[in-house]
């Protein structure tokens, strides 16, 4: 069986390009809807070459933070990755 971190870690890794994931919809589909801050807390602290844990963003639409900060040079890398997958804002 597997733990509700993998779960997570296979959900956002199956996220397309050009698309995103609400923290609150990668919590439901990894089998805990109210787990988001776990979510969130997962994507700041992974140490997973390769996850697309940039397609993870906040219900509201809004970015987030991104590799476990919250500063405008580090939202901008997201955004900049998210727009050259097709993203649009």
């Amino acid at each position: 069986m597997k733990t509700f971190s993998e779960k997570v870690f296979q959900v956002v890794s199956k996220i397309p390009k050009g698309r995103t994931l609400s923290y609150k919809e990668v919590a439901r589909k990894a089998g805990s809807s109210k787990a988001c801050r776990a979510v969130g807390n997962l994507m700041a602290t992974h140490n997973i070459k390769g996850l697309p844990c940039h397609r993870v963003i906040k219900s509201d639409g809004t970015l987030g933070g991104y590799k476990g900060s919250f500063n405008e040079k580090i939202v901008k890398e997201k955004r900049e990755k998210l727009r050259k997958e097709g993203v649009i804002f």
